[in-house]
């Protein structure tokens, strides 16, 4: 059993470093060009095959941990959120289909669940508390913004962007945040937050940067 839990780890570690070598690529190239689609693509592949292992490897005996768990599917999240934003480009689109829904729903229980553990964690162990606290307030927050422009549609259309830049931004923090916790074996809660801390700023920068476009050209 234990060696066909290694194997899984070893695929889960291969094609999450294919998808975090994707992912920086589709920040270095032109955002709309046909290689940012392409590395977009490969990213996306890449780290859903990694996150789907990691939620089976959380679940194996003496490998048990929820909070990972609960991690691939944040990361889960993000991608198919990030990369359903698009199809909201179309006007065709008039409203969001239950399996928009689907997905943002489920990311609002797995937020809610984590802070639920925070809760009953905390006289235990109040660092992983913390960061329950924190992922768990990110899922709700996103998840709940997703359902908020799903049933505006016809008022916030134009906000499509904003939601495939922080959700794939996010995927790709999660990446860099695994690779610093189970790569590199740096799991204290500077390991865990600096990604996140350091990322907001990207996220921010280009939502501010597409709010302007979207203002001078109606992107």
């Amino acid at each position: 059993m234990e060696t066909f839990i290694k194997t899984l780890i070893y695929i889960h570690a291969f094609f999450g470093g294919i998808g975090l070598i994707a992912g920086f690529a589709t920040i270095i190239v032109k955002k709309g060009s046909a290689n940012h689609k392409l590395f977009g693509k490969v990213f996306s592949a890449g780290m859903l095959v990694s996150s789907l292992l990691s939620l089976i490897v959380a679940q194996m005996p003496h490998h048990k941990n929820l909070f990972l768990f609960l991690i691939g599917i944040f990361t889960i999240y993000m991608i198919l959120a990030g990369n359903a934003a698009l199809s909201f480009k179309s006007r065709s689109k008039e409203s969001a289909s239950v399996k928009d829904y689907a997905i943002s729903y489920i990311m609002l229980l797995s937020g809610i669940l984590m802070v639920v553990m925070a809760v009953i964690n905390w006289s235990v162990n109040q660092q992983f508390s913390i960061l329950y606290l924190i992922f768990g307030g990110l899922g709700i927050l996103m998840s709940s913004r997703d359902i908020s422009f799903y049933k505006n549609l016809k008022n916030v259309r134009n906000k499509w962007i904003h939601h495939h830049i922080g959700k794939m931004s996010g995927a790709l923090i999660a990446s860099v945040t695994a690779f610093i916790v189970a790569g590199l074996h740096y799991g204290n809660i500077i390991g865990w937050l600096a990604p996140t801390v350091l990322g907001s700023f990207y996220i921010s920068y280009w939502i501010r940067k597409t709010k302007v476009k979207t203002k001078t050209s109606n992107y």
